[in-house]
């Protein structure tokens, strides 16, 4: 059995390190308690690979834009001369990063998953729509018509789980489709057909919930 000389423990199996102090174990090592974890060890490697790959980029990019002051947008007429393309990319690799953490995240909901994923990414593109100049066509498309498939993506999910999780995530959705027809509607602005659209779809799927799963849509209410 192998002695960590600094800690004054006596280790079992054939560990070369002290799982506490991580100082070199001596001694002789024994046969293993635990068959060696392959899976593990190959999604160790690939999550660190990646990890090296994103800050890569990201190292890269910035010192592109910052150090070198290459503007490869404006070659296709986006952004202007002082916009910094970079931090667009450290900001989507950022999130990108979160979300392969989120995937260790045991526990999630399909609907859970599913609605931060389309929320989270329609922030980031509208943010960069912003900078872009196409943040018209975001908000007066895109979102609603993506807000819109959500929905009807959550609603289908709802019907199917019998774990009572998915029906919040409807619900919700159903709330954000709304929020803007009334935000145009006190700034008497016309509202745009996506989302007078998306309204309609949204009171659809609530009226197929309460049919359903009426009982639940209450509770969740509550």
């Amino acid at each position: 059995m192998r002695k960590c000389p600094y800690c004054n423990i006596e280790v079992g199996g054939n560990l070369k390190k002290c799982p506490f102090c991580q100082s070199r174990l001596s001694g002789e090592g024994e046969n293993t308690y635990f068959p060696p974890q392959i899976a593990l060890r190959i999604g160790s490697f690939f999550y660190k690979l990646q990890l090296f790959i994103v800050w890569a980029l990201i190292i890269l990019s910035l010192g592109l834009d910052f150090l070198f002051g290459i503007k490869p947008l404006r070659l296709i007429g986006l952004g202007t001369e002082d916009f910094r393309w970079s931090l667009l990319v450290v900001m989507w690799l950022a999130v990108f990063e979160f979300w392969i953490i989120r995937l260790f995240h045991r526990g999630l909901s399909s609907s859970r998953i599913l609605t931060i994923i389309v929320f989270v990414v329609l922030v980031m593109l509208m943010i960069t729509a912003y900078y872009l100049g196409f943040f018209a066509i975001m908000v007066n498309w895109i979102v609603p018509v993506t807000l819109m498939a959500t929905m009807l993506a959550n609603f289908i999910l709802a019907m199917i789980d019998n774990d009572g999780n998915s029906m919040i995530y409807l619900l919700s959705n159903l709330f954000v489709g709304i929020t803007p027809y009334i935000v145009f509607y006190i700034l008497k602005r016309d509202c745009p057909v996506a989302w007078i659209v998306c309204l309609l779809a949204g009171v659809i799927v609530f009226v197929g919930a309460i049919i359903f799963k009426g009982r639940e849509v209450i509770s969740e209410i509550q």
